[in-house]
C-alpha cells in the first residue's frame, strides 16, 4: 500500500466518512500495521495542533 493510499484512508476513517469499498478494500490488505502507526500519527498531530491554537489564544 502506497503513503497516500493508507493517509487517505486513515483520515477517512479518523473523521468517520469512510466509504465501504474503502474499508473493504483496506481489510483486504495484509496487515494493519501501517493503519495503526497512521493513526497513532494523525492523533499525535491533531492533539500538538490543539495544544498550539490554545497557546495561541490564550496568550
Amino acid at each position: 500500500m502506497s503513503f497516500w493510499r493508507v493517509f487517505s484512508s486513515t483520515i477517512a476513517a479518523f473523521f468517520g466518512v469512510q466509504t465501504n469499498s474503502n474499508r473493504q478494500r483496506d481489510f483486504k490488505t495484509t496487515s494493519p500495521v501501517p493503519f495503526i502507526l497512521m493513526g497513532i500519527a494523525l492523533a499525535i498531530v491533531m492533539v500538538l495542533t490543539l495544544i498550539f491554537i490554545v497557546q495561541q489564544v490564550l496568550s
